[in-house]
């Protein structure tokens, strides 16, 4: 199929139209256009551990908060949240760590404006061939990662996470 030039931003047409975007908006080259790339690339990560952990709380539980009269946001709130944040806990580590170092949305959908530390790496890496410096930005983002993710589990608490994954 031929790029048809007409045919660019013609998504945004209907939305261009009513007068809620300009006429000179496009979202190819923009950090928006990034973001919605990662969300649609990593979203499933998130979901299904979320999806996996809401499945297991058992019925009953939630109906006994019913009974004690909790509202649907109280009881989602005081029982449903709690017990499903091992599930939260592995969704964040399944979706922080390649998100952080990806480059290819970066490279694709955004511009040289949009500059993620995984495209950073990888310009080190294969076209300056500055192999120590791409070898540090590397080391720090690990150490970033590891961080973040034993500051994570450390305000959660691992024993949870432990215990639905021995299931």
């Amino acid at each position: 199929m031929a790029h048809d030039p007409d045919r660019r931003g013609a998504g945004a047409a209907p939305l261009k139209a009513i007068g809620l975007l300009p006429d000179s908006y496009h979202i190819l080259g923009t950090p928006e256009a990034v973001n919605f790339g990662l969300v649609y690339n990593f979203l499933p990560f998130m979901v299904l551990p979320i999806y996996v952990a809401i499945e297991r709380i058992d019925p009953r539980v939630v109906e006994a908060a019913r009974d004690l009269y909790a509202n649907p946001a109280l009881a989602f709130r005081k029982v449903i949240l709690p017990l499903s944040l091992p599930g939260v806990f592995a969704g964040v580590l399944m979706t922080f760590v390649p998100v952080s170092s990806d480059y290819v949305n970066s490279a694709v959908l955004g511009s040289s404006s949009t500059t993620m530390i995984g495209q950073v790496i990888q310009a080190e890496y294969l076209a300056n061939s500055d192999y120590p410096t791409a070898s540090a930005l590397s080391f720090v983002l690990m150490a970033v990662l590891l961080i973040g993710i034993f500051a994570y589990a450390r305000a959660l608490g691992t024993e949870d996470v432990m215990t639905v994954a021995a299931r």
